[in-house]
């Protein structure tokens, strides 16, 4: 199955799921269940559910907060808040962890291992390499991004219309080179054509030359007052003549 695809169907599993429960009791277990799936990503769906947001201001709402936790917070905010909410299990702890490794890299080009062991709460390389390899690398085997938090949509938003102009604009300019193109074929076409009709009308004239020119040599020597056809003379009897005695 297509890993989007399957985004795409945990994600509506889960808010519908959510959509059907009323108990906060019963919502908190659907935020532990979603935020410890290992093939889940995006949260903001979850999160913007209606049933979901009624727990705001409840004895329940530290469940709200854990589901924005993972939808835009990281490992530290994680552990500087860790006294207001619940203990994560392995789960989540590892999906956190994960999700902290994709903010840092959206973040930042070069990932120093420094910086890595300090979000990641990491003491030493080979447990940050060990966790790089086996719970990133080989675990989430395709593009994988955070959900946006809010006030970073304006941003997105300016920078996709900016992308959008730059492609419009890159669509009209390659649509003139095509059109510049197709003229300067046509007109390479014309002038092919032109220099072939020129070259066929000059071997018509040559042609129509040569052959006045032959003609011109079959009428003079044909004509009566001409030069004598050697045949014709070759062919003349001639009168002997009778000597004279005297």
């Amino acid at each position: 199955m297509d890993i989007e695809q399957k985004q795409e169907e945990l994600i509506d599993h889960f808010v519908k799921q959510a959509s059907s429960l009323t108990t906060g009791s019963a919502l908190a277990s659907l935020v532990a269940e979603a935020t410890s799936h290992p093939s889940l990503f995006a949260f903001s769906e979850i999160l913007s559910a209606p049933s979901l947001l009624q727990l705001e201001g409840t004895e329940n709402s530290v469940y709200l907060d854990v589901l924005r936790l993972f939808a835009h917070g990281t490992w530290s905010d994680y552990k500087s808040n860790a006294g207001r909410l619940p203990q994560l299990v392995p789960d989540q702890a590892l999906k956190l962890r994960q999700l902290t490794v994709l903010t840092l890299a959206e973040t930042n080009k070069v990932l120093p291992y420094d910086k890595l062991m300090q979000e990641l709460d990491v003491a030493n390389v080979r447990e940050l390499e060990d966790f790089l390899i086996n719970e990133c690398m080989y675990a989430v085997q395709f593009a994988a991004g955070r959900d946006p938090t809010p006030e970073k949509l304006g941003s997105m938003i300016e920078t996709l219309s900016n992308w959008l102009v730059t492609s419009d604009n890159l669509l009209i300019s390659i649509q003139e080179k095509m059109s510049w193109a197709d003229k300067m074929s046509e007109l390479n076409k014309q002038h092919k054509k032109e220099i072939e009709d020129k070259a066929e009308e000059v071997k018509r004239s040559y042609s129509l030359k040569a052959d006045n020119d032959f003609r011109g040599h079959e009428e003079t020597y044909s004509e009566s007052g001409g030069v004598m056809d050697y045949e014709e003379d070759r062919s003349r009897p001639k009168r002997r003549r009778h000597p004279i005695y005297r």
